[in-house]
């Protein structure tokens, strides 16, 4: 069985990557929408 130190660090590292991808998601998002402003206008 995994050691509870080891389950530390991958729920931080788990947590870091969520964070990562729903701001890249928001990121991308307001980009996106910057871009279809570009082009419509």
């Amino acid at each position: 069985m995994a050691e509870q130190a080891d389950m530390k660090a991958h729920v931080s590292t788990y947590n870091g990557v969520m964070n990562f991808l729903k701001y890249g998601t928001v990121a991308c998002a307001v980009i996106a929408a910057g871009v279809i402003w570009l082009i419509a206008g």
